[in-house]
């Protein structure tokens, strides 16, 4: 695998796992397990029967949290560490084998990468928890998981288009985090 796969695989995993960790845990362990692409052995961290059954476990939790108002800003805030530091050891598991110095560069790519995407996905949900109908949220929420499960298995199969999808979004994300911002103010006042 060359240098810039392994880079779309890296960050392509850390941004999906800041909009939901348990998801992309488990499209990485499944896919070793099931054989679907063929992963390199640094993967093989996510394949055990118990990083597979949490991982799975915990992504049924999300799903029903995300589904009910402010109960998904409270499971927001509880992640507001979790999934930043999941998307850095997933980031750096991606690697594999590297120098210690990589190793640090990635993990802070990585984990800065689930940050920007964890607080987009809270701030845009706690927006939208404002709102007096429910459907925002469910809409909000399939759209997340769908988006995520895209994600991983287009890093599974085509990491370097998924680093190009990464690099857009992130690029859009910092266009519009000011706007963002001022939409969240205004509906808080």
């Amino acid at each position: 695998m060359s240098d810039l796969e392994t880079l779309g695989r890296a960050l392509g995993f850390a941004f999906a796992a800041g909009i939901n960790l348990y998801a992309t845990v488990a499209i990485l362990g499944l896919a070793g397990r099931f054989g679907w692409v063929a992963l390199p052995p640094q993967f093989d961290v996510f394949n055990h029967d118990w990083v597979i059954a949490a991982a799975l476990t915990l992504y049924v939790i999300e799903f029903v949290a995300d589904k009910v108002p402010w109960v998904d800003s409270l499971w927001d805030t509880i992640h507001t560490v979790i999934r930043p530091v999941g998307g850095a050891l997933i980031a750096v598991a991606a690697m594999g084998e590297a120098s210690p110095a990589l190793d640090g560069l990635i993990a802070l790519a990585g984990g800065t990468l689930a940050a920007g995407t964890h607080l987009t996905k809270a701030g845009t949900r706690a927006v939208a928890n404002t709102s007096p109908e429910p459907f925002t949220n469910w809409v909000l929420s399939f759209g997340e998981d769908i988006f995520v499960v895209g994600l991983g298995f287009l890093a599974l199969q085509y990491p370097v288009a998924a680093l190009v999808v990464v690099t857009i979004l992130t690029a859009l994300i910092a266009l519009f985090i000011g706007l963002i911002v001022r939409w969240a103010r205004r509906r808080w006042r």
